[in-house]
């Protein structure tokens, strides 16, 4: 076996680099593709989720399939090599089974636990068969990890752990109450018609939802996805189907919205949110402090972080005498006193001119003491000749990046608060449906992919992940002895067909030498030399079995090859009639 994934996920990579890097299904076709037709792989898939893209292959060099691999990712995601490879992920033979295996069974979700992915892995084994990419060893392993996941789902509690990625991005929009409670009444929007979001809406359906209206670029879906919610035993809820064109109005009436498409671009912009809640939230009043125009984070008004009450954020230029008016400077945006930039954009010559002026007054050092004194409560007094070097220091920083840090740490700022949501955006795409401005927006929840990962970071494990991880340890041991001894089958073979006609062979020269030999003495003679040719060979067939089976058993193959004195082509002609064999009795994925 020679087995390799490469791919990055939410564990190895920002959600910013994950979501450049996403393949759409025309991306994921061409990187299969163009994976067997490289030189170091003969089998290829691809499994690309809202949280992890690999690529999986059958490769006969190590370091030049890790290299081809990588380059091959890179390339179809148009995420740069350099970009990358520090976020990318390697598994070679056993780890890889290990780690797909893993991945099945939900341990690698982000959502530990959760049971859809079992589902991706399904159509990521389909779309490589119908490729023909996947050969014996990735529909054998595929499979197999399927029937993992399974086992895990049906003998352990791995259920409790986690929950869809659905059902977790609704408890975030819930802030953690009860789903059903929240839900119940609400009108909800649901952009997209594929399995994440058909899950989406029947979830929501369950939770008491009042009405789903479903939107999808392909009205056909839309409707039908419509009407199976419609048609569910166990929900009650009105349902109907719009086009695209018709999102921005049904924004308006909505209550929750979740978006899961396979779009490139944004679905959702910030500008189209804001238009949907203008008029559904409270106006803030008059110093308040709540988001809107000319607070911050808002369009106008003093930068994030800028000091209420016209307190100065800083004791620089306050001294008397001191050449710097800092006092415009604080009410313009680019003034931060949260440590981000003392003076941005102020001229280095404005700098300089205050150097000087610290270092012309040091003589008399009255005036320094007691600016420095001013300062004491932040970061005590402060040598002149010291400040000086400082300054100098500042201009040339800000003449060469465009602002300075700040001297001194101030108060922290208090956090405005926010008005109680009007809508709820649930983003489970990658890339992502909705603008990430929108998490900016006063009346508005919008948990995405990001937050989601944020939120699970530190969600306890159950018991049961404990009992999964055995069940994964036990069956990769059992893949690979399995793999290892079908990989000798074939030189066995070879060699009970090679010693078949040696007695063959022997046989007919007997024939030749006693011509008058009747049938029944001939037939007692062939059994006799074949039973002596079957128990010379049992025990070290059966022993080379069982050593191949264990780790590091691959040469034993070799070994009979060469002792036997065996064809490679009479082996390798053997492998190809079995796969041709289990290629016609095996199933569907």
């Amino acid at each position: 076996m020679s087995l390799l994934v490469v791919g990055l996920s939410h564990r190895s990579a920002p959600v910013s680099v994950l979501e450049r890097a996403a393949l759409n299904a025309d991306e994921q076709v061409k990187l299969l593709q163009d994976t067997v037709a490289a030189e170091p792989a003969t089998e290829a898939a691809v499994l690309a989720t809202c949280n992890r893209i690999e690529l999986y292959a059958d490769v006969d060099k190590f370091h030049a399939g890790v290299a081809e691999l990588s380059t091959l990712l890179a390339q179809h995601s148009g995420v740069g090599l350099e970009e990358l490879t520090p976020y990318l992920y390697v598994h070679y033979e056993d780890r890889a089974v290990h780690h797909l295996f893993s991945v099945a069974c939900g341990l690698d979700s982000m959502v530990v636990g959760e049971g859809q992915i079992l589902g991706q892995i399904k159509d990521s084994l389909a779309r490589a068969q119908e490729l023909h990419s996947a050969g014996r060893l990735l529909n054998d392993l595929f499979q197999q990890a399927l029937r993992v996941g399974k086992r895990a789902h049906s003998e352990t509690g791995i259920d409790r752990a986690g929950q869809s990625l659905v059902t977790f991005g609704l408890e975030q929009l819930a802030r953690g109450g009860d789903v059903q409670q929240w839900a119940r009444g609400k009108k909800a929007l649901v952009i997209g018609a594929g399995s994440m979001s058909s899950l989406a809406a029947a979830t929501l359906a369950r939770a008491g939802v009042a009405e789903i209206v479903v939107a999808n670029r392909t009205f056909d879906r839309a409707e039908r996805l419509a009407q199976i919610l419609m048609e569910g035993d166990d929900t009650d809820v009105a349902a109907r189907a719009v086009p695209m064109e018709s999102v921005p109005a049904e924004l308006t009436r909505a209550d929750v919205t979740v978006s899961c498409t396979g779009a490139t671009g944004l679905v959702l912009t910030a500008e189209s949110v804001a238009w949907a809640v203008e008029g559904r939230t409270p106006a803030p009043a008059a110093g308040s402090g709540e988001d809107g125009p000319g607070a911050p984070g808002g369009e106008s008004g003093p930068a994030a972080g800028a000091p209420r009450g016209g307190a100065s954020g800083t004791s620089l230029g306050s001294e008397d005498g001191c050449p710097l008016d800092l006092s415009a400077v604080q009410g313009t945006a680019g003034f931060s006193v949260l440590g981000e930039a003392a003076v941005a954009g102020m001229a280095a010559a404005d700098l300089e001119q205050h150097a000087a002026w610290v270092d012309n007054g040091s003589a008399g050092g009255d005036r320094r003491a007691a600016a420095g004194t001013a300062r004491a409560g932040q970061t005590g007094t402060l040598d002149p000749a010291a400040d000086t070097d400082a300054i100098a220091a500042l201009a040339a920083t800000v003449a060469t990046v465009g602002r300075i840090p700040e001297r001194r740490r101030p108060e922290p700022v208090e956090e405005p608060q926010r008005p109680e949501p009007v809508l709820f955006l649930l983003d489970l795409a990658m890339p992502r449906d909705i603008d990430a401005a929108v998490h900016r927006l006063a009346g508005v929840r919008l948990v995405d992919i990001e937050s989601l990962a944020d939120a699970s970071a530190g969600a306890p494990m159950a018991a049961d992940v404990d009992q999964v991880r055995r069940i994964v340890s036990d069956e990769v041991a059992a893949f690979g002895a399995a793999l290892r001894a079908a990989h000798i089958t074939p030189t066995v073979v070879a060699l009970r067909t090679m010693a078949a006609d040696v007695v063959a062979g022997e046989i007919a020269r007997l024939d030749g030498r006693l011509p008058g030999l009747d049938d029944k003495h001939r037939a007692e003679i062939t059994q006799t030399v074949r039973r002596v040719v079957d128990k010379l060979l049992h025990a070290p067939t059966v022993r080379v079995k069982q050593l191949a089976a264990e780790p590091g058993g691959a040469g034993y193959a070799d070994a009979l090859r060469t002792l036997f004195d065996l064809d490679p082509e009479t082996v390798a002609a053997v492998s190809r009639a079995e796969e041709s064999t289990t290629e016609k009795d095996r199933g569907p994925a």
